[in-house]
């Protein structure tokens, strides 16, 4: 297999495709055990997490949830102080696959032929974005990383992050956050590329730390430490509301798109990973992304939309007391005859 410009694949590639695999497939199975989570804890006290709930911290199943989306997110994290984020980002389409598949199963979100075809679509574009990635640069020391992070092009770019979110955070997510799926994921999107990075500077400064040259020595390791604690943080908090409130089969491939699109332009403009490879290796990259993010938007639009209230309380600006209402309505999966006795009860308390 060719890495590259025909290369072949580096050891420290083969480890981070490896551990990015085993990270997509615990974290796509968190998103089925969080929500089922999610759901009990709602029933129990009759406050969802969506419209600022927290009683699903006292529910062991969602902890469960937890624990497994911590195992992929180590495996996810030790990934990219082996390989660029440009191969390992993309590779998290298997955990769309995963939920998509899980969720058929055991939450009865259907998934249609259409959905079998992004499925293939995310596994295709993943092995050409594979086959085509650039080497890890060496790097001996998070001196290095820190010199990257404060050049100005992406200090312009971590400026504009913030801004946004700070705008989404305080105008936008009171008004719109329970009626448009965009609100959150987008706060959970932006704020991961720069925990991403921050992990990236982190994992590597780790791994040279094991290799015999100390970095905890160095302010900056703990500064991207702060950091990835600040932004994971936040991931947690909105994706917490975004599962809770929207279809998980929307969240999943949505949220996707947005973190690996904005977690590779983060990265290209940061560590400069497409510094040095013929135009064709980029362009094969790039399709190959295209063809994931495709195969992540048919498993959306294959859920089935036929109910009004699943399509008006995603993207319409309804009024709180109508929005709650359907929003319960998500919470419904499946045939009404063949619903858990927790979600009927959940849908009775919502409607009040």
């Amino acid at each position: 297999m060719g890495g590259g410009d025909g290369q072949e694949l580096s050891t420290d590639n083969v480890k981070g495709i490896v551990l990015a695999l085993l990270s997509s497939g615990f974290i796509g199975a968190s998103f089925i055990i969080k929500k089922k989570g999610l759901r009990r804890a709602a029933v129990a006290s009759g406050i969802r997490a969506g419209v600022g709930g927290y009683s699903y911290l006292l529910e062991p199943l969602w902890w469960v949830g937890m624990i497994t989306m911590i195992v992929g997110e180590v495996a996810n994290f030790v990934a990219y102080a082996f390989a660029p984020a440009v191969l390992v980002t993309p590779l998290g389409a298997l955990s769309i696959i995963v939920s998509a598949v899980l969720a058929h199963f055991i939450l009865n979100e259907r998934l249609h032929a259409l959905g079998v075809l992004g499925c293939v679509m995310c596994i295709a574009g993943s092995v050409v974005i594979v086959i085509h990635a650039p080497q890890e640069k060496e790097i001996t020391s998070v001196r290095e990383i820190w010199n990257m992070a404060i050049q100005p092009a992406f200090l312009l770019y971590v400026a504009s992050v913030i801004v946004v979110v700070f705008v989404l955070v305080f105008h936008f997510s009171p008004l719109h956050g329970q009626s448009n799926v965009l609100i959150y994921t987008a706060i959970c999107s932006l704020m991961g590329s720069l925990s991403v990075m921050s992990v990236k500077a982190l994992g590597t400064s780790l791994k040279l730390t094991f290799e015999g040259t100390n970095q905890l020595v160095y302010p900056e390791t703990w500064f991207f430490m702060l950091v990835v604690a600040t932004c994971v943080l936040t991931q947690m908090n909105y994706l917490n509301k975004a599962l809770d409130t929207f279809n998980t089969a929307i969240v999943s491939p949505i949220y996707y798109v947005m973190f690996t699109t904005l977690t590779i332009l983060a990265s290209v403009i940061m560590f400069k990973d497409w510094s040095g490879q013929s135009l064709g290796s980029i362009t094969s990259e790039i399709c190959g992304l295209i063809v994931v993010l495709s195969g992540t938007i048919l498993l959306h639009v294959t859920k089935d939309y036929e109910r009004i209230p699943q399509s008006r309380s995603i993207y319409a600006p309804l009024s709180p007391s109508l929005t709650t209402r359907l929003n319960g309505e998500l919470l419904k999966q499946g045939d009404d005859d063949r619903a858990p006795d927790e979600e009927k009860a959940l849908r009775r308390q919502e409607m009040y």
